[in-house]
């Protein structure tokens, strides 16, 4: 979707993501990255609309948002909505209210808390209750599916696999806030045992604690709160079906027309994040996007070297946008997924000022 107002994220924040961070609640968690971006736009005052992502199945209570409203604060009142499932789309909402012209302004945060849990049992439960859910085929076995379909097809290799790791966890050794950095050689890699045939540790995400925060802002605010904002020049998501038996998964349709749709080829590319959770899915999203040789992915270390269930996709969107507001890059694409085996796809193109 391309916009009507010109809107650009300002600001952004994220924790440092680890493993367990057992001595905090969700709300003491994300409260600091909260208070940094609107301390720097000047107090929640200046907030029109605020938006969040989450899961109740991972807080393990229902409306768990509700308690991170907590870290925002009780006071001034705020216009407020939430979205059950990757802070990504709680970005699209708050970007379509500014776009309605119903805000100026937009505080977006998402957080996960997925240590205390079985996360790959848990993220089962979003399946088809009838087909698959009775036979409780965690997040993992069916990725080794979706990785088996890619190498019979001979669109990867096990060694690609391993490189695809193996560069992601190098590049994350310069980011201050990833959680899996530095790795083994492939060759190291490659001797590991398979934890689900053909996917082994490497391939897999890690379970991750962790929150990001975004402001963004329209026209002459985003300039005044930015020296270089990183405006969204088109948007869109789009969703497979549910039905694995009914899809191609060596496939991802719905990338490729969200793709279209938010404009990624109307221009060169310097950057991507891509949401991939196990190694071969960037072969895929790569692919669906159209992205050449000379584009830099995921030099963050992606959701390989840090995977906040449910903001991870949010972090894609807020790599990139650093990056612009930097000035390394000047057009940049971020991904983002949801459910299973990249069912539900998000696809945003980012630049600076032209």
């Amino acid at each position: 979707m391309a916009p009507t107002r010109d809107v650009a994220v300002v600001v952004t924040a994220q924790t440092a993501h680890r493993r367990a961070a057992t001595e905090l609640s969700e709300v003491e968690m994300i409260q600091p990255v909260i208070r940094q971006v609107l301390d720097a736009v000047g107090g929640i005052g200046n907030i029109g609309f605020t938006c969040s992502g989450s899961s109740d199945y991972l807080a393990g209570q229902a409306f768990s948002f509700v308690m991170t409203l907590d870290a925002v604060g009780a006071y001034p009142p705020i216009v407020e909505s939430h979205v059950e499932m990757d802070g990504a789309w709680a970005l699209y909402e708050a970007w379509l209210k500014i776009q309605a012209g119903h805000a100026d302004t937009a505080l977006v945060y998402s957080y996960s808390k997925a240590s205390p849990g079985d996360l790959p049992r848990v993220m089962s439960r979003g399946l088809d209750p009838y087909y698959y859910g009775p036979i409780w085929p965690d997040s993992v076995a069916m990725a080794g599916l979706q990785a088996r379909a890619m190498l019979d097809a001979g669109l990867i290799t096990v060694e690609q696999m391993a490189e695809i790791a193996h560069r992601h966890r190098t590049a994350a050794a310069d980011n201050p806030h990833a959680q899996l950095k530095g790795p083994p050689s492939v060759e190291e890699l490659l001797a590991t045992e398979t934890i689900s045939d053909p996917l082994r540790r490497h391939d897999c995400p890690p379970i991750t604690d962790g929150g990001v925060a975004v402001v963004l802002a329209a026209g002459d605010t985003a300039r005044e709160w930015s020296e270089r904002p990183a405006w969204i020049r088109g948007i869109d998501h789009r969703i497979d079906s549910h039905n694995f038996g009914a899809r191609d998964l060596t496939r991802a349709p719905s990338i490729a027309l969200a793709a279209e749709r938010a404009g990624v080829a109307d221009g060169p590319i310097d950057v991507a994040e891509l949401h991939a959770p196990f190694s071969f899915q960037e072969q895929i999203v790569r692919n669906e996007l159209g992205l050449g040789d000379d584009v830099t992915v995921n030099p963050s270390g992606g959701a390989l070297a840090a995977n906040p269930m449910l903001a991870a996709g949010l972090l894609r969107i807020v790599e990139v946008a650093a990056r612009i507001s930097a000035g390394t890059a000047d057009r940049g694409v971020a991904h983002a997924t949801g459910g299973q085996l990249l069912q539900q796809n998000l696809v945003c193109v980012l630049e600076g000022e032209s």
